[in-house]
């Protein structure tokens, strides 16, 4: 009966993360494919809702590490995922006047590539036991290049919001009211901008910690 639950685990996590996969295939392909036909103001539009369903998904990551189903330490997952969900519900979502621009096709294309190899690299692992040495490889390096694009655009469409949010208001708190408690999403916007400051440093080198970690236990395997 031991083994019937890591069976399960096994299948969950395989199913889980080629249903993902297909997500950001699906994201990537009509990104590219409008980026082609229409240009980058109509990237978006075509790619919203597989967006919004892949990235959101991303959320049972949280709980996966929570309950042990998978390793990868909560401290390193969770900034990572709130602040992407940060960028496609509270600010993409939210102010459609940064949805045409050119960052939203920087943004989606270096996720997109980031999480195609990521999902497929670890459902074959699940599902073999194993993943190739070419996949791992891109795994763990193609961060290198895709990380700082996909940082650049989020800090880039944070600040492009930064207007819309000011003079829309949305989502602020004006005082009076019972709670005594105001809040301005204004603010927050700056004070989630200034994180990038120390935090992206911070996840590349770890990131780059991880590579090393990686590929050197390949090469003795």
């Amino acid at each position: 009966m031991a083994g019937f639950p890591s069976l399960l685990r096994r299948i969950y996590l395989t199913l889980y993360n080629w249903t993902v996969f297909f997500g950001w295939l699906q994201v990537f392909y009509l990104a590219v494919k409008t980026l082609r036909e229409s240009g980058h103001e109509q990237v978006y539009n075509a790619v919203e809702r597989p967006l919004q369903f892949a990235q959101t998904a991303a959320l049972l990551e949280i709980i996966h590490g929570l309950v042990g189903l998978v390793r990868s330490p909560i401290s390193a997952t969770l900034p990572q995922i709130g602040s992407r969900l940060y960028l496609t519900w509270g600010i993409l979502w939210s102010f459609p006047q940064t949805q045409g621009h050119v960052l939203v096709t920087s943004l989606v294309i270096s996720w997109s590539i980031t999480e195609i190899i990521r999902y497929s690299f670890f459902g074959t692992k699940e599902m073999l036991g194993f993943a190739p040495s070419w996949l791992l490889w891109l795994r763990y390096s193609t961060f290198l290049l895709l990380y700082p694009t996909g940082i650049t655009s989020e800090v880039g469409l944070i600040y492009v919001a930064l207007p819309y949010i000011k003079a829309s208001e949305k989502y602020c708190i004006r005082m009076p009211n019972k709670l005594n408690f105001s809040f301005d999403y204004f603010y927050m916007a700056i004070v989630v901008l200034a994180t990038y400051v120390p935090g992206s440093p911070h996840m590349y080198s770890y990131m780059l910690g991880q590579r090393k970690k990686a590929l050197s236990k390949s090469k003795k395997e």
